[in-house]
């Protein structure tokens, strides 16, 4: 076996969230919908489980904890899922650490970020993400593991 041969078959998707979606359910409700990301990451870890995924999810406010994650995942995960929150639009190193990863990139975001303020409409995520999915609310992320498990 080849060295990282491994990561190929691997049934852990990483999960990753950035910054302020912790206060999912509170924040903006109108933007973002009234579900918490408890909720959210209940329904993931249930969805994957059921599909013989394990799913490693979780949030953080730190540009250099997501990149940590990243960092694993080129060694652990089939595919990472990512909403990097307000880091989509200024993380190049975020972007950087996503092209080191080879395996599946999925971009997910509550609200369309195309029809909001203009400086939200740019993504150094989606420049390496395979698959973008915006403006389906919370179920987006449901339906990026759906994507990854026809892959």
């Amino acid at each position: 076996m080849e060295i990282g041969e491994t990561k190929f078959m691997s049934n852990l998707i990483y999960l990753l969230n950035g910054p302020n979606l912790n206060l999912l359910g509170k924040r903006q409700p109108e933007i973002y919908g009234s579900e918490t990301l408890a909720a959210i990451r209940d329904k993931c870890v249930r969805f994957g489980n059921k599909h013989n995924y394990e799913v490693f999810f979780d949030q953080t406010n730190s540009e250099s904890q997501l990149i940590d994650w990243i960092h694993e995942a080129i060694e652990k995960a089939h595919a990472i899922i990512i909403n990097a929150g307000a880091y989509t639009h200024t993380s190049i190193a975020i972007f950087d650490a996503l092209n080191m990863f080879e395996g599946q990139v999925i971009e997910v975001h509550i609200s369309n970020i195309y029809k909001r303020e203009k400086f939200r409409q740019h993504s150094f995520v989606s420049l390496r993400a395979d698959k973008v999915i915006v403006g389906k609310g919370t179920e987006g992320y449901l339906k990026a593991l759906s994507e990854i498990l026809k892959s």
